[in-house]
C-alpha cells in the first residue's frame, strides 16, 4: 500500500512498509545522511519489503498502553480469510501471532502502571495462534492474562463467529476478568450474500454462537458490523438481513455502505448497487440500531452497575461498565476519582450515553 501511494504523493521523502516500521529511527538517520549528500536533487527513499512473505509477528517489545485506564494490546496481525470485498490480506499479509510470553510481559508492565483494563486486538483476532498450529491458543492466552495481578478487566476486539464454540465459551465464562461485551463481525444476515462475500459461516452458525454467549453471560452486550449494498444484494436479500438483525437484537450495529476496493474480487462483480439504494438500506439499519440501543438501556433503569471511571469533565464522571455501556453521573453522586471501580445505580436514561 505504501508503494502504491508513492506516485500519488510525490512530496514524500521516505516511505516505510509494515516490516520496516520497527527500524524507523535507523531509516530516518540514513535518509538524513542521504539528504546531506544530495544537494539540490530530490529523490524518495523507499524501504518496503513484501509483507506477503512475512511470517513473524512484528513485536516492538515495549509497553504501548494508550490511556490512563485502558490499554490496547495488539497480539495478532494479518489475515488468511480473503473475503471478496477486503484488501487486508494483500496489504497486511498472512496471519502472524505474537508469542504469549511477550504478551504477558507487556500486560504485566501495563498493570504496574496502574492500568486496570486491557483490550486485545488483531487484524483477525480469531486466528491467534493458528500459525503456532494451536486452535485453542487464544483462550489459552486469556487464561494466562487472567492471572496477571492488577488487571481487572480483559476486553476482546472483533471476533469471528466461527470461533464461538461450546468449549471456547465454556472456558471463557470461567474467567472473572473477561468483559461480557463481544463484537461479532456478521456483515450480512443473508446466506446468499455471505457466500458471495466469501464469509466462512452461515446465519445458523452465527445464531448458535449468539445463543451460547447469551446463555453463558446473562448481561452480554453484542455488537456487529454490517455491509449494505454488496454487489448483487437484492431487495429480498436485504430484507432477510433486516429480519435477522431484528431477531438477534444487537446492542449496536456499525453500518457500512459497500465501497469497491481495487484489487478485490467484489470490485469486479456484476450488479453493483446504486448509491441511493445503499443510502436507503443504510438508514433503515441505523434506525434499527438506535432502537435496539434504547431498548437495551431501558432494561438497566434502576439497576446497579459497576463502572470504571475514565474521565472527569464539567462536573460529570464518565466511564464504561464491564459490558461496555458508557455511563455518566454527576461528580457528587460518585467517588469523584478516575481509574477506580464503583457500583452505581442507573437513575435515568440520560446517564446511559450513546457510544
Amino acid at each position: 500500500m505504501a508503494k502504491e501511494q508513492l506516485e500519488k504523493i510525490p512530496e514524500i521523502d521516505l516511505i516505510l512498509g509494515i516490516n520496516e516500521k520497527n527500524d524507523i529511527v535507523k531509516h530516518l538517520a540514513n535518509k538524513e545522511k542521504e539528504k546531506k549528500n544530495m544537494l539540490a536533487q530530490k529523490e524518495t527513499m523507499v524501504e518496503v519489503s513484501d509483507v506477503l512473505h512475512q511470517t513473524e509477528f512484528l513485536d516492538f517489545g515495549k509497553v504501548t498502553y494508550t490511556e490512563k485506564t485502558r490499554a490496547v494490546v495488539k497480539v495478532q496481525d494479518g489475515c488468511n480469510q480473503f473475503c471478496s470485498y477486503c484488501i487486508i490480506p494483500y496489504a497486511r499479509g498472512r496471519i502472524r501471532s505474537r508469542r504469549p510470553e511477550s504478551v504477558i510481559k507487556e500486560i504485566t508492565a501495563i498493570s504496574q502502571k496502574g492500568i486496570k483494563e486491557v483490550v486485545l486486538t488483531g487484524i483477525h483476532l480469531a486466528s491467534y495462534g493458528k500459525d503456532f498450529e494451536k486452535n485453542d491458543a487464544l483462550i489459552d492466552l486469556l487464561e494466562k492474562i487472567e492471572k496477571v495481578e492488577g488487571i481487572q478487566r480483559i476486553r476482546l476486539g472483533s471476533l469471528e463467529p466461527t470461533l464461538i464454540s461450546e468449549e471456547f465459551v465454556g472456558r471463557l465464562s470461567k474467567l472473572s476478568k473477561i468483559c461480557d461485551h463481544f463484537h461479532l463481525s456478521l456483515q450480512s444476515g443473508c446466506d446468499e450474500t455471505l457466500k458471495r462475500m466469501n464469509r466462512k459461516y452461515t446465519i445458523e452458525v452465527f445464531e448458535r454462537g449468539v445463543e451460547l454467549l447469551r446463555s453463558a453471560f446473562p448481561n452480554v452486550n453484542l455488537t456487529t458490523d454490517i455491509i449494505v449494498g454488496f454487489p448483487g444484494e437484492t431487495k429480498e436479500e436485504f430484507d432477510k438481513t433486516y429480519d435477522f438483525l431484528k431477531k438477534i437484537q444487537f446492542y449496536k450495529m456499525h453500518i457500512f455502505k459497500y465501497s469497491p476496493r481495487k484489487g478485490t474480487v467484489a470490485s469486479k462483480m456484476e450488479n453493483q448497487i446504486d448509491g441511493n439504494v445503499k443510502e436507503q438500506r443504510s438508514r433503515l439499519l441505523i434506525d434499527l440500531s438506535a432502537k435496539n440501543e434504547e431498548a437495551y438501556h431501558r432494561k438497566y433503569l434502576g439497576r446497579q452497575v459497576e463502572v470504571l471511571w475514565e474521565e472527569k469533565n464539567h462536573g460529570l464522571m464518565t466511564g464504561h461498565t464491564k459490558n461496555y455501556m458508557k455511563i455518566q453521573k454527576k461528580k457528587e453522586e460518585t467517588n469523584g476519582k478516575t481509574n477506580t471501580m464503583e457500583i452505581v445505580t442507573i437513575q435515568n436514561m440520560d446517564e446511559m450515553m450513546n457510544s
